[in-house]
């Protein structure tokens, strides 16, 4: 073991080195008006030839990974405490950090296995370059949320400006910094499962704050590749509904739904895609209720568009969103009610041909009866267009002695 720490520590020391070397070269000046220095915080985080073997190697390596997150997080800010650094000390801060990872999975491959699966993961499931990641979640989150903690605002500060209210305690570029670090930690791959992980396991209360670093995080990496979309979709849904838990006006809501939905609008047809957001989006749907009805416009024309997919999965998600969306608010003051019924009938003969026809049209049938329930006249118009098509005779049957107070449950 022994041996081991020697090792890392000289493998720090080489792949710090060139990053020192690029980082004392590069121009910088702080920002007019700032009080501190990013690169003489970057600066003693990098171990150095100099620097005795440290026995505590985890330090060593949490430092290391501070440095690297924040030069990283260089790649996807315009803020001007990050604007400095050049943009091949920030690639190389990002491959020095996943070639760390793979040697100290190599090194500690059994603590590693150990830590992460005390967080309920499957070590075998993380990448190796990924998995150093997920084990300082725990040690770093705590770290950078007292940061972020103590150049905050207190409720007794709200209608002044941030820098003076954060003034009487430590600078706010030290919370700026923690947050982009933050933010990188929590949009690697791997990183969201343990944020997965940590929204399921604890409370708002826990997580409150610094829930908006977090959620903030969420919405900046929504436009992400299809890889990690369907860790975003579930990460951010979860966070969401923990930390504005209660609060269905919420900016956040907001803010992440429009994110998610201008993704969908992007590539409609991909499968992958709208198979991951109608099967983690039911948290989020049912936290904002009927404020869903300002979102109509743009989720209307997707679910009527994926409920003919060649896929019985997407289709029977739509339907089960659709289901949602109904119960949640009555599909209140809506243009849709004909197209919907329309689109309903139209898939109803299509499901003829599918291999879950029965369960296809036993959601079409529910589907209907909620629109019997909460539409009354303007659903019997609707249906009157398609009541004496033979091909719908089971559906006329089913729904033709139904009264509107019918409960569904």
């Amino acid at each position: 073991m022994s041996n081991s720490f020697t090792d890392l520590h000289h493998l720090l020391i080489q792949l710090s080195e060139p990053i020192a070397e690029s980082l004392a070269k590069t121009n910088y000046a702080p920002p007019e008006g700032s009080q501190i220095s990013v690169k003489a915080l970057i600066e003693p985080l990098l171990p150095h030839k100099a620097s005795p073997p440290n026995p505590n190697v985890d330090a060593s390596v949490k430092d290391f990974a501070l440095a690297c997150a924040l030069l990283s997080s260089s790649h996807s800010s315009t803020h001007d405490l990050l604007s400095w650094i050049p943009e091949n000390l920030s690639t190389s801060a990002n491959s020095a950090f996943r070639e760390l990872s793979k040697a100290y999975c190599v090194a500690f491959g059994e603590r590693n296995a150990k830590r992460i699966g005390e967080l309920g993961l499957d070590c075998g499931s993380v990448p190796e370059e990924q998995r150093l990641v997920v084990e300082l979640m725990p040690e770093v989150m705590p770290l950078l949320k007292e940061r972020i903690k103590e150049s905050s605002i207190d409720k007794a500060d709200e209608g002044g400006d941030e820098v003076s209210a954060a003034s009487a305690r430590v600078p706010v570029g030290f919370a700026i910094v923690a947050a982009y670090q933050f933010r990188w930690f929590a949009t690697q791959g791997q990183g969201m499962i343990s944020f997965i992980h940590l929204a399921k396991n604890v409370s708002a209360v826990e997580l409150g704050s610094y829930g908006d670093v977090i959620l903030d995080a969420c919405c900046q990496n929504i436009a992400s590749s299809d890889e990690i979309w369907h860790h975003v979709v579930e990460m951010s849904t979860l966070l969401v509904t923990c930390i504005q838990s209660g609060n269905p006006r919420s900016p956040w809501f907001e803010r992440m739904l429009n994110e998610m939905l201008s993704h969908l609008e992007r590539q409609p047809r991909d499968k992958e895609r709208r198979v991951a957001w109608l099967k983690y989006i039911e948290p989020l749907l049912s936290a904002v209720g009927l404020v869903l009805l300002a979102h109509f416009r743009r989720i209307f024309p997707l679910i009527l568009k994926w409920m003919h997919a060649d896929d019985d999965e997407t289709v029977l998600l739509v339907l089960e969103r659709i289901q949602t969306i109904l119960k949640l608010t009555w599909i209140r003051n809506t243009p849709y009610i004909g197209r919907l019924v329309d689109e309903l009938t139209i898939l109803y003969k299509e499901a003829a041909m599918k291999r879950a026809r029965e369960e296809v049209r036993m959601h079409i049938l529910q589907i209907l009866i909620l629109l019997q329930q909460c539409k009354g006249m303007q659903f019997e118009a609707a249906w009157g267009k398609h009541k004496d098509d033979p091909n719908l005779a089971n559906l006329e049957s089913s729904l033709s002695g139904r009264g509107t107070a019918t409960v569904v449950q």
